[in-house]
């Protein structure tokens, strides 16, 4: 598959250490993109869900395709969320073509997009409620590990997948009075600083649309997420499109997943091979 060029790409919820981030799927487009920029929005590896133990191979090569990017001369710019919000301490950090940071505003041609993960507008992800939201987190990765095992049975019987978590938030009407609120919130607050666009995640729900208020206008994006939705926001030829993985579309150009030994090898530390040679090093007096 030859690689799509993109100007600008934003991904979020990979949620990378649990069981529910589809991660050999994530590797499979990040190798169909050529993007000049890639925004990672928030809760890219799930620190309050991370478990040592966990941690597949698939997962690492998520990382690994994302080092390869920086490396062949893509600006990836991280943004923290609430599920990696241990990295806020050294927000504004950055190193050659990585950035760390916890929004940005981008002019592309002229339009101004402003880019943050959106948990600033969700109180379940502070105070005493985060107790709950990481014991709900738990949950929620059970509720996927019996997804996926219902979702092998129905696609033996040759039936269509199904996503109950999708289910469960599309039918408590409080769930989608909450979206709604968190949508309009983002709009309103960029449309009172005059941005053009603004783009967050956080909720899972991909999203492209237009608000009007009597203050004027904006256009609402979310990227979506890669436990659910498999889905991330492009920028091509002046427009923000939302793209939506469909495993049909990669059948031919799947990525192979690295196997690893569960065992750690044993470490040999004496060796005969040069790896460096050094000669202008010289002592000045």
């Amino acid at each position: 598959m030859d690689k799509r060029p993109l100007d600008v790409v934003v991904m979020s919820d990979l949620h990378l250490g649990t069981y529910g981030c589809h991660a050999t799927e994530i590797v499979n487009y990040l190798k169909s993109i050529q993007p000049q920029i890639l925004v990672l929005n928030g809760d890219i590896i799930d620190i309050w869900q991370f478990n040592k133990r966990y941690f597949p191979v698939a997962h690492m090569q998520v990382i690994k395709e994302i080092m390869n990017m920086l490396s062949n001369g893509t600006r990836v710019i991280y943004i923290t969320g609430n599920h990696d919000e241990s990295l806020r301490r050294y927000s504004d950090m950055q190193m050659g073509n990585f950035q760390l940071t916890d929004k940005v505003v981008m002019e592309i041609n002229g339009k101004m997009t402003w880019i943050f993960h959106g948990d600033v507008f969700d109180a379940t992800t502070k105070g005493s409620a985060k107790l709950l939201a990481k014991l709900g987190g738990h949950g929620y990765d059970l509720l996927i590990l019996i997804n996926s095992f219902i979702n092998w049975c129905l696609k033996a019987m040759g039936k269509e997948k199904m996503s109950f978590s999708k289910k469960v938030k599309n039918s408590v009407k409080k769930a989608v009075s909450w979206i709604g609120d968190f949508e309009q919130t983002a709009a309103e607050l960029a449309i009172e600083k005059k941005y053009d666009y603004v783009i967050c995640g956080h909720i899972h729900q991909p999203q492209k649309r237009e608000v009007v208020t009597d203050e004027g206008s904006v256009v609402y994006l979310n990227s979506g997420d890669w436990i659910e939705n498999l889905t991330a926001l492009e920028y091509k030829h002046n427009e923000w499109t939302i793209f939506q993985y469909n495993e049909k579309d990669f059948v031919k150009a799947k990525a192979p997943v690295v196997t690893m030994d569960k065992k750690l090898p044993k470490l040999n530390v004496v060796t005969d091979e040069v790896a460096l040679f050094i000669h202008s090093l010289a002592l000045q007096s």
